[in-house]
């Protein structure tokens, strides 16, 4: 597989634990899921590697779906992530599947694991903090060790992302940033914010991927850059459309606290 990379690429931070480490040294038993324990998660998580795609499909739900509910952190969740981080260069995972089109493949595998490293990545950011934060008072990440554990742990997990920025699969690289958005607002990770605006210019100047051009958007206009030119008829489709929702919601909003009026339905 070939991999371009900038020579501004800034090197991995810090390395991430060995697979057999993960496994043998967490007391899977003793961390909460959303429904129990994850006493079963080693054998679900060994099955992400397999061979065959369709046993990793399969095994997909098995492995994420107990740290993944109502955008929650769970205590296993940070195993689970830094295990999924660690096998994102496994050779069964970066083989990819062979493509109808003669010559590609495709990693399916691959994206979804960065795709669930991202949304985690995104239930763990500093706006999620910040609302926390509004609702109960202060001392938000005190009370939720979960979090915190996920949030630390950004730097490990950023360091397998990082080389797949330059993937040769379009729909790898471009899951890659948008999973490294998130992550890199962790303070180790703030020089590498310049790099990744330029690979979000570039995912905008070819993607047609609704979600990817909006976080990269996002992104960049947090970062202070200027996005009018980036933006085609798609993008100004969609913003109007969020902004509607968003004052549908919160006149819907007012309502139930007796701040107001509205005709439009709740939704």
């Amino acid at each position: 597989m070939s991999h371009s990379s900038s020579q501004n690429e800034q090197p991995p931070p810090v390395a991430l634990p060995s697979l057999h480490a993960l496994l043998d040294s967490t007391n899977w038993g003793a961390l909460a899921t959303a429904c129990g324990t994850g006493e079963e998660l080693p054998a679900a998580l060994t099955l992400l590697t397999d061979p065959d795609p369709v046993i990793r499909e399969s095994a997909l739900q098995a492995a994420l779906g107990p740290v993944t509910h109502q955008n929650s952190i769970y205590e296993a969740t940070v195993p689970v992530a830094l295990f999924v981080a660690s096998i994102l260069n496994h050779p069964a995972i970066t083989a990819g599947d062979d493509s109808t089109d003669e010559g590609t493949q495709h990693h399916p595998t691959l994206v979804q694991l960065l795709d669930w490293l991202g949304d985690t990545a995104y239930d763990a950011d500093d706006e999620c903090v910040a609302t926390g934060e509004r609702v109960f008072d202060r001392g938000f990440l005190d009370d939720y060790e979960a979090m915190r554990a996920f949030r630390d742990a950004r730097p490990e997990i950023f360091s397998a992302v990082h080389p797949l920025l330059g993937h040769n699969d379009a729909a790898v690289r471009h899951s890659a940033l948008v999973t490294a958005i998130p992550l890199i607002e962790h303070p180790l990770l703030a020089q590498h914010q310049a790099n990744l605006a330029d690979h979000a210019r570039r995912l905008l100047a070819t993607s047609t991927d609704r979600r990817h051009r909006d976080r990269a958007l996002d992104a960049l206009r947090v970062w202070g850059h200027d996005t009018r030119e980036l933006k085609n008829a798609s993008d100004t489709t969609a913003h109007e459309h969020y902004a509607r929702l968003k004052a549908a919601r919160a006149s819907w909003d007012g309502n139930w606290t007796g701040g107001g009026h509205s005709d439009d339905p709740p939704f």
